[in-house]
């Protein structure tokens, strides 16, 4: 993938599909929420089905991973503005 500087991007289309990206990660958050506060982790380890706790958690590690990044570069930028 190219950074900024080397390509042209669509600013208006960026923000827009962070804008969606927001919204459902919210409603991810919210969903997973009914479940944490319905259900302990045993109950969800013991009746939960193992694929699909494999590929919730699998989601999130990668979502944490690229948040992490983009937070990441923020603080950069941030710090060099000083």
């Amino acid at each position: 993938m190219q950074s900024g500087s080397e390509k042209r991007i669509d600013i208006a289309r960026l923000q827009a599909d962070i804008a969606a990206a927001g919204i459902e990660v919210l409603s991810a958050h919210c969903a997973a929420d009914r479940v944490r506060l319905q259900y302990s982790p045993q109950d969800i380890v013991k009746f939960g089905e193992h694929n699909t706790l494999k590929k919730a958690i699998a989601s999130s590690e990668a979502l944490y991973r690229f948040f992490a990044q983009i937070g990441a570069q923020m603080k950069h930028k941030e710090g060099s503005k000083q």
